[in-house]
């Protein structure tokens, strides 16, 4: 019968087990790591970085910035200075509410139909109706709120967009529109968070 128990590879499985041990309950070098440096890191990065006017797509702890309305041109100054009257551009969300009409909107992916006044925009509605919808500018500068008409023709044949700058006519052709600022004028059904 052949023995099976060898000296020497218990006196080394020993050893090996006694240095772990050891290492395990030792109590290191007395490093120690230095304090953050991520604040000196971000601002060193943040230099580097030129500013935007927006917030990057999908980013929703940061506001859209100043409105519009509030950047004043050399048109509206030159007329405040010599007294005369400025006349304000008027948009959908101005409409009167003796004027105000309602259109029911399809929110297909949310399953969901609502009504929606043409004085509000159908992200500020699908909001108040609890829908958790994209968005980033709020101000018609990026595609982050885009979605899809699905009945066919121009987008502009459903909303008026209020100052919207990011969609082309062949995009409005397909459907596509701004949930931030289209306010609609028919019924319609739409596919949120579809990007040209």
């Amino acid at each position: 019968m052949a023995e099976f128990f060898s000296p020497v590879g218990f006196a080394l499985g020993a050893m090996l087990t006694l240095t772990v041990v050891i290492l395990h309950y030792s109590r290191g070098t007395g490093w120690e790591s230095r304090q953050d440096i991520a604040q000196e890191v971000l601002e060193r990065r943040a230099e580097t970085v030129p500013e935007t006017d927006f917030p990057e797509p999908m980013n929703r702890s940061i506001g859209g910035g100043a409105p519009a309305a509030a950047i004043g041109g050399e048109a509206g100054e030159g007329a405040e200075l010599e007294g005369e009257a400025v006349e304000e551009e008027v948009g959908p969300a101005d409409i009167p509410d003796d004027e105000i009409e309602y259109f029911e909107v399809e929110f297909i992916k949310e399953g969901t139909t609502i009504e929606v006044p043409n004085n509000q925009p159908l992200l500020d509605s699908g909001e108040d109706e609890g829908m958790d919808l994209p968005y980033a500018c709020r101000q018609g500068q990026c595609v982050s709120c885009a979605g899809q008409i699905t009945n066919g023709g121009n987008s502009e044949d459903y909303v008026v967009h209020d100052n919207q700058q990011m969609l082309d006519d062949a995009e409005l052709d397909d459907g596509y529109t701004l949930t931030c600022v289209a306010y609609p004028r028919a019924d319609f059904s739409i596919k949120s968070g579809e990007a040209p």
